[in-house]
């Protein structure tokens, strides 16, 4: 593989490209409008600036790796991509739509991956005519950081595709770990009922929120606590992780907790808005 395509215009999409490019790969980030594609490039020139100014890049490898990107809003642009990863909305049927478009416009060589957190792989892999060469690969927020990429493999996957997806995320300098397609995959199907459940004791008034954070930040040795890390993944995210998540498995431990729905309908999503269970502003 040499080139990377990159759908989505979020910090996730920002992220994946900057692993990729420092990793050596060309970079094409796509996003529907001039705007928030010049922002992705922004986002990912602040990034490395700061890794300069921290003395852990000299300013002449942040030149080389900012040469190796370009955004551009038209999807013919990826034609020519070895992989093209997607990271837009969690919503099903956009996944679908944009699944069936790259389809389309890219070589038939090419690998097609999501980098969705919870939803259903097959389901993108079915929307095209090569899903042996459909797979997930989940980065972690923020991805540069992050060690883990999860493989997702549906059941239409190659053993070429999965082999390939592996060895994309080693060179980017990260550790695959191989999972099957259920909701949630390794890391939420764990994480969420956790979360959802410190905002189900802070609900019953068991503790406070600074306590419920601060116990297991200091007995458990997590670096941020559970209501924290919400704020920081989003509420609405949350939200909607949890509800795939109990609509798939039943489990009443991932049904979203009511205080976190009202919270989203008042628009407190957490970090991103300056209001979840901290404030930010």
């Amino acid at each position: 593989m040499k080139r990377l395509g990159v759908v989505g215009s979020g910090i996730m999409g920002a992220g994946i490209a900057e692993c990729a490019a420092r990793a050596g790969y060309e970079v094409v980030l796509r996003s529907r409008r001039h705007d928030t594609a010049a922002a992705m490039l922004a986002v990912l020139e602040r990034s490395l600036a700061r890794r300069v100014d921290l003395g852990k890049m000299p300013p002449e490898e942040r030149r080389t790796i900012l040469s190796r990107v370009i955004a551009t809003t038209d999807l013919e642009d990826l034609s020519e991509c070895d992989l093209v990863i997607e990271s837009i909305v969690e919503d099903l049927a956009a996944k679908q739509h944009l699944f069936a478009q790259l389809d389309r416009v890219c070589a038939e060589r090419a690998i097609l991956a999501t980098n969705t957190s919870t939803l259903p792989v097959i389901e993108l892999a079915m929307s095209t005519n090569r899903p042996d060469k459909v797979c997930g690969i989940h980065f972690f927020n923020p991805a540069p950081v992050m060690s883990v990429v999860e493989i997702v493999r549906p059941l239409t996957a190659s053993d070429e595709t999965v082999a390939a997806c592996r060895a994309f995320a080693e060179g980017c300098g990260k550790q695959p770990v191989e999972v099957r397609d259920r909701a949630g995959f390794i890391v939420n199907a764990l994480l969420f009922p956790y979360l959802n459940n410190a905002a189900r004791m802070l609900d019953a008034g068991v503790a406070s929120r600074d306590d419920i954070d601060a116990a297991m930040k200091g007995a458990c040795g997590f670096p941020m606590g559970p209501l924290a890390l919400l704020d920081l993944v989003g509420l609405d995210t949350s939200v909607a992780i949890l509800d795939v998540l109990h609509r798939e498995l039943g489990d009443p431990n991932f049904a979203p907790v009511p205080s976190l729905r009202r919270m989203v309908a008042a628009g407190w999503l957490g970090r991103k808005t300056g209001r979840g269970f901290y404030h930010y502003r």
